[in-house]
Formats: structure tokens, C-alpha cells, sequence
């Protein structure tokens, strides 16, 4: 498209915080479809730049639509500099891409504005697959990521199958998951909060996190519903970069994601609703309200790993 009219000097750009790079659809809470609305509800400006456009997620009979194409996708980016709107961004956030083409165009944008803003926050999930499903993307972006991506990162938020993939190493337990995820503290990157994390160590009714930096690990364990909606991964990542940005401290911020995510599937479950149900969008499926006031608390226990692990 190309521009008619010309904006007078004086008007000033929209600012914005965060950029979000990753999945849009049509129908669902995934992707930017979830991520914009928790970061907005932090009080912060978000642009959204989406890699594909899907009417909904694989899960349901039907889907179409596909990656952006290329010349688009870097537009969005380019053009988001040229509007002048990044001067005052803190992060950048990057989830679901189309295919490891986007990373050719994507990794140069990122490179160019932490030579412009050097305390800008890069938070990556590597979105690849997880263990009930494998591997559900572009398998190129595998060693896109690696190459190209991750190390642009302060942060990362594998599950703990990406974390796997992109490590080669074995995580089937909190120790060889701290081992693989310091393997990932190259250069900027100062930690990764890997997800569902050895699942095979969970207790009957609680799921993990675990918090790895170069000085420290520690495991957010926190309940496990039976809801499984898609975007819980998404939801994590967009609140705990919200509140890092905001100045929480990182070891909160997660705690705070895990207990957001929780509470979010606690209300989806409540409604039976299909979709992650995010405070305030009202009703869902048969149009029944969601008691927000019988939401159970969030209960939660963190504790630092073993002092034995490799620092």
C-alpha cells in the first residue's frame, strides 16, 4: 500500500513497549490472540506483528490460512521503525514463527535495535513441538534458532521438549534440566524458564517450572488442572515478560506468570469453555458467567534445587 497523505511534523508516534512477534488467529486465545490482551492489562503498549494467520488452531476439524509471506512479514517490522514508534520500546518478545525463512529477516531487525537501545529486554519461546505431539513447525527452525536467535535472548521460555531439541541433551529430570538449560547461557542470554518440566518427577496434582540463571535454579511447582486449552505456553511467556519489564524481580515475575496461567485455567475449566477464557471477556460457549468469586486460590511452593548442580 502505498501512502497518500504525509502527517504533519508536529504529531508525535504512538509509543510503544513491547513488540510481540508470533501467531494470530481468527478464533482463539493463542499466540498474540492471548499475549496482547495480558500484556495490555500490565499497562503496556503493545504492536503485534503476526508470523501466521490461521483461522484457528490445528486441533479442530478445519483450519486454513498459512505463514505470512515474507515481503510482509519484514515490512511489518521495517515499517514499525519507520513510523518512529520504537524509541521508547523495552522489549521484544518473539513466540510462534511461520517458517526459519522469518528468521532471516527477523534476526538482523532484533540486531539492529539493541544496537539502538542497548538495555532492551529480547525474551524468545523457541516454539518447536512438545512431547505429546513432536515436533509441529517448520523442523529448519530447529537450527534457526539455535544459530541465529537464541543468542539474541536475555531470556527463554522452552517447555521442557524444545528444551530437549534444541539442546540434545536429556531433561527427564530437574538436575539434567538445569544442566541443559545452562548450556543455553551463551553471551546475553542470563536465564530460561523451562515449562512443564520433567513431567515425570510431577507430584500426582502439581506441574513445574524451573528457573535457571548462571548463579541459581529454582523449581515453581504449581497445581495441574484438567483443563487443557492451547496458549497456556503463550500466557506464560507474555505475563512473565510483563512484569519483568514493569521491574519485578524475574523470580517473582515467574511465580506471578504461574499463577496467572493457573488461575486463568481454573476459570476456562469453570465455564467449560474451549478456549483460554482471560479475565473480563465475559461468557462462554452456552453463555453462562463465570463466577469469578469461587476462582480457588493459587497455591504454589518454590524452593532452590540442589546445591550439587553445576553453577
Amino acid at each position: 500500500m502505498t501512502a497518500s497523505l504525509s502527517l504533519p511534523c508536529s504529531v508525535q508516534a504512538l509509543p510503544v513497549d513491547v513488540v510481540s512477534v508470533q501467531s494470530q488467529v481468527v478464533y482463539g486465545r493463542v499466540g498474540n490472540n492471548v499475549a496482547v490482551p495480558t500484556l495490555e492489562a500490565l499497562a503496556l503498549s503493545v504492536a503485534a506483528v503476526p508470523t501466521v494467520m490461521f483461522s484457528n488452531t490445528p486441533h479442530y476439524p478445519t483450519m486454513h490460512g498459512g505463514a505470512l509471506p515474507l515481503e510482509w512479514f519484514g515490512g511489518y517490522l521495517n515499517d514499525l521503525s519507520a513510523r518512529g514508534a520504537l524509541h521508547a520500546l523495552r522489549g521484544i518478545l518473539v513466540g510462534y514463527l511461520g517458517n526459519a525463512r522469518q528468521v532471516d529477516a527477523l534476526a538482523p531487525w532484533i540486531r539492529a535495535r539493541q544496537r539502538q537501545q542497548t538495555d532492551l529486554r529480547v525474551v524468545i519461546d523457541p516454539v518447536l513441538g512438545d512431547t505429546d505431539h513432536g515436533i509441529y513447525v517448520d523442523p529448519g527452525l530447529v537450527d534457526a534458532y539455535r544459530r541465529d536467535l537464541l543468542p539474541l535472548a536475555e531470556g527463554l521460555t522452552p517447555n521442557g521438549f524444545e528444551l530437549g531439541r534444541l539442546t540434545g541433551r536429556p531433561v527427564n529430570d530437574v538436575e539434567s534440566v538445569v544442566a541443559a538449560a545452562r548450556t543455553l547461557l551463551t553471551g546475553r542470554t542470563q536465564w530460561v524458564a523451562v515449562t512443564s518440566a520433567a513431567p515425570d518427577t510431577w507430584a500426582a496434582d502439581e506441574m513445574q517450572v524451573v528457573l535457571v540463571s548462571r548463579t541459581q535454579a529454582e523449581v515453581i511447582a504449581h497445581p495441574r488442572l484438567t483443563a487443557t486449552p492451547k496458549g497456556t505456553g503463550d500466557l506464560f511467556c507474555a505475563s512473565l515478560v510483563g512484569h519483568w519489564i514493569n521491574g519485578v524481580d524475574l523470580s517473582e515475575a515467574a511465580t506471578r506468570a504461574c499463577r496467572h496461567v493457573v488461575s486463568v485455567l481454573q476459570r476456562t475449566q469453570q465455564a467449560q469453555c474451549a478456549e483460554l477464557l482471560l479475565p473480563l471477556t465475559g461468557r462462554c460457549n452456552a453463555g453462562r458467567a463465570v463466577d469469578h468469586a469461587s476462582v480457588s486460590k493459587f497455591t504454589y511452593r518454590i524452593f532452590p534445587c540442589k546445591q550439587s548442580l553445576p553453577i
